[in-house]
């Protein structure tokens, strides 16, 4: 079965508090069933840009910058990787994870197949 990658794409200035204990028991409650149903292989949250480094390669040599990075509004903050029957079906458990949240969220999931060997 193919693996897909959901990446969480936010705006970290855009949230100054961490989710709620209401946020944090219906996530549980979908990653339970994602995992029962034999789908989520593996998530995460990643700390924030402040705390990244990005590595640049400019065609002959790398430079190193540590965050944060202030020209960046939307990062990366989370993954989810899936194995799933089809596109279809990851977008599925995409939009069920965007669900969970309030009508106060404003961000974005990319889903992307992995390339297999």
């Amino acid at each position: 079965m193919p693996r897909f990658m959901s990446l969480v794409t936010i705006d970290e200035n855009a949230y100054t508090e961490g989710p709620s204990d209401e946020l944090m028991q219906r996530m549980g409650e979908l990653l339970e069933e994602m995992t029962k149903a034999g789908v989520l292989l593996d998530t995460a949250g990643l700390t924030p840009t402040a705390q990244g480094t990005r590595v640049h390669w400019d065609g002959e040599r790398a430079s190193v910058t540590d965050g944060p990075f202030t020209e960046t509004k939307e990062v990366v903050g989370g993954y989810a990787l899936m194995q799933c029957k089809d596109r279809a079906e990851a977008i599925e458990w995409t939009k069920r994870f965007l669900k969970i949240h309030g009508a106060e969220f404003r961000f974005f999931c990319e889903v992307r197949e992995v390339v297999e060997g």
